[in-house]
């Protein structure tokens, strides 16, 4: 009888074990410390994404067709919310009631490929009080190696690259770079 019970418990902790899953990791684009360079005040009113990867898990491309859904890698807010917010702190972080610029994103691809890089291609609107709004496209490249946080870290590079696209349009649209 008590081999029997030994042999429950040990089917039951098996059980139990076999069951547990993988805990969820999370992930930002905020970087660890805001900019306070106390230049031009840039309200980001609005951003938007491509509808594959405006999911809480990261997407990951995979070959040349493919997406993967990573089930335990998220974001800590919503995509969205996570490049609205880590745009607002790159371009001065909240702004009060002074008179400010208003930038407004559509993100045309978001890509993040494993072992190779991170790709963030946009549309921009940046409109300044007293001038015409001011309409460009940058599109930045970043090598990342082959894990989750290097494509994350990729893509935080590729929001200071834009972040700085945007402080240097005073002269007109900045060309694009990698």
């Amino acid at each position: 009888m008590r081999t029997l019970h030994f042999l429950l418990l040990g089917t039951l902790v098996a059980l139990t074990l076999g069951c547990r899953s993988t805990p969820n990791t999370y992930h930002t684009l905020v970087a660890p410390q805001p900019v306070r360079d106390g230049g031009e005040a840039i309200l980001v009113e609005r951003v938007s994404l491509p509808p594959q990867v405006d999911r809480p898990q990261l997407v990951v491309r995979q070959g040349t067709s493919g997406l993967v859904i990573l089930e335990t890698e998220w974001w800590g807010a919503s995509l969205v919310d996570e490049l609205r917010s880590a745009l607002q702190d790159l371009l001065g972080g909240p702004v009060g009631g002074k008179q400010r610029a208003v930038l407004r994103v559509d993100v045309q691809r978001f890509d993040s490929v494993p072992g190779q890089y991170a790709l963030l291609e946009a549309v921009w609107r940046l409109a300044r009080p007293g001038q015409a709004e001011l309409t460009c496209r940058t599109s930045v490249q970043t090598p990342a190696q082959n894990s989750v946080a290097s494509l994350v870290e990729a893509q935080q590079a590729n929001l200071r690259k834009l972040a700085d696209a945007v402080r240097g349009s005073r002269a007109g649209c900045p060309a694009s770079r990698g």
